[in-house]
């Protein structure tokens, strides 16, 4: 498993962490998803054999947010 903080932009509201969360933890090898609206940051842990850190990054960029 792999862990990663992503910086994202963009988030200002309880929707922005449910759209981040359920996208992001809807792929497969996400095994978790964690928003910190505060800081605009997102803890993912995965498993870089089933999903690639690009995919998941491309997947936020998606909801409408910017991954720095």
């Amino acid at each position: 498993m792999e862990k990663v903080t992503l910086n994202v932009e963009g988030m200002s509201c309880g929707h922005c962490v449910k759209a981040v969360e359920g996208s992001v933890g809807a792929l497969n090898g996400v095994s978790s998803v964690k928003v910190d609206l505060t800081n605009k940051k997102v803890d993912i842990e995965y498993n870089n054999d089933e999903v690639t850190l690009e995919t998941i990054k491309e997947t936020i960029d998606d909801q409408g947010y910017e991954v720095k």
